[in-house]
């Protein structure tokens, strides 16, 4: 019999596949990270990056990144992402190219270093933060940086919540 797929199995489905095609053709600006400046350093004892195959903007991430880090970084290209996602609790509705493994926190998309710096130093009851999609003006996006970004809290119960707004 054949399965059937919810309404809710629809949506992360398509989501996920707008994200893959729409984000990782975006050219980019003279600026690739929006005018968001790394903070440096970010205290990890390391850091590994899973981007989605063939994305330009996963790479102009990582090297963002790689840029602020006090600790080993690397980067990894599985043949599907998706899993990586699923395996470490990424919510489809805050999903984006790439899913970044630090010490025992999970930063998925194109999140500042400035959000980044600050999970490390409140270190709340968390699994990760995330700005979902690919969004213009973000870090390995280009474009002009927007007036206000949200930085989404998942896992703790706060699956959702905005974590903060920079």
């Amino acid at each position: 019999m054949p399965r059937q797929l919810s309404r809710r199995g629809v949506l992360a489905a398509g989501g996920a596949a707008a994200v893959a095609l729409a984000g990782c053709t975006s050219t980019g600006s003279d600026d690739d990270n929006g005018g968001w400046d790394a903070t440096a350093p970010l205290s990890v004892a390391s850091v590994r990056q899973y981007s989605a195959p063939g994305c330009s903007c996963c790479s102009k991430y990582a090297d963002y990144l790689a840029d602020a880090v006090d600790g080993d970084f690397s980067e990894a290209v599985p043949e599907d992402v998706e899993a990586v996602k699923r395996e470490h609790g990424v919510p489809a509705s805050l999903s984006s190219c790439h899913t970044v493994v630090l010490d025992e926190y999970l930063v998925e998309g194109h999140v500042p270093t400035a959000a980044i710096e600050m999970l490390l130093d409140d270190r709340p009851d968390v699994d990760g933060i995330a700005v979902p999609g690919m969004p213009s003006g973000t870090p390995g996006m280009g474009g002009d940086r927007p007036e206000s970004l949200a930085v989404y809290a998942f896992g703790g119960g706060r699956t959702g919540d905005v974590y903060v707004e920079l």
